[in-house]
């Protein structure tokens, strides 16, 4: 090979590197910008005739309205953010917490006579009674008699848990002190329902019991958490008197402001002897 030959050579591998690089260049930067933002997934219809009636809506609901289409059927966009948010939901309802956050908050787990994830959506009493041996570790951790307990629930979404309990909790505890009111042993709840909290109301027998559920998630938000109160819950203790704060989450009302909000209803169920609809806030 003669010196030319060689020069050559070098060029076009030089030149061979410098595509590649490019195309790397370009793949990076391709999957950087596919970050959708709630603003990226907007669409709008062209030329409507009524468009402050469509933006006033818009602002007002988080569903999907004036998502516009192509022919008869909705636009791609739309049908991929719809399967996104089907996703999170399936995911919610499948999902465990995790252990390590579980940690941070000192929350010990027991278990309902749910079995699992199957039986659990189609045996919603299962959920609703703990175990035997949940209930032997509750009577041994915890304080007996307390005038708040706190009770986390991963329900229908672990993803609200996950989403809110580290804004919600510290926010409550916050608020317990500042309305002169002491908690009991707060603790975790795997695969429980909202009555799970009669069946714990008979076992400790608090003044007040709070519990932090996840919601059925939608297809709007999967990440939705509940808080039901009840003034010295038990067995037997129908839905009217349960005081709850629902839509808890970053879209709906805000982890702190509802840590902080509890407070003050169960300084209100404590002094009127009451919750559900009898107590007057």
């Amino acid at each position: 090979m003669n010196q030319a030959d060689i020069q050559q050579e070098k060029v076009m591998m030089e030149l061979q590197t410098r595509i590649s690089q490019q195309s790397e260049d370009k793949i990076d930067k391709d999957e950087k910008s596919f970050h959708y933002t709630a603003v990226d997934w907007l669409t709008h219809v062209p030329n409507p005739k009524f468009p402050e009636g469509i933006d006033e809506l818009r602002k007002v609901t988080p569903a999907r309205i004036g998502v516009w289409r192509t022919g008869t059927r909705p636009l791609t966009k739309t049908i991929l953010k719809l399967q996104l948010d089907h996703a999170a939901a399936v995911d919610a309802v499948s999902g465990e917490v995790l252990d390590s956050l579980l940690k941070e908050f000192n929350l010990f787990t027991v278990e309902t006579c749910y079995e699992n994830k199957e039986v659990y959506l189609k045996r919603p009493d299962k959920g609703r009674v703990l175990t035997e041996e949940a209930v032997k570790t509750i009577q041994e951790r915890c304080v007996k008699k307390p005038q708040v307990q706190i009770v986390v629930s991963d329900g229908l979404s672990a993803s609200a848990i996950e989403a809110n309990l580290r804004d919600i909790y510290p926010a409550l505890l916050d608020s317990l002190e500042v309305n002169g009111l002491t908690q009991g042993t707060p603790f975790f709840v795997k695969g429980g329902r909202v009555a799970c909290m009669d069946h714990i109301g008979e076992i400790l027998q608090p003044e007040v019991l709070v519990l932090l559920i996840g919601e059925r998630p939608g297809l709007v938000s999967a990440n939705s958490m509940s808080a039901y109160m009840c003034y010295r819950p038990r067995k037997g203790t129908v839905e009217s008197e349960r005081t709850v704060i629902s839509n808890i989450h970053s879209g709906g009302t805000h982890p702190v402001e509802a840590g902080a909000y509890i407070g003050t209803v169960l300084r209100k169920m404590i002094d009127q002897k009451a919750s559900g609809v009898r107590l007057e806030l």
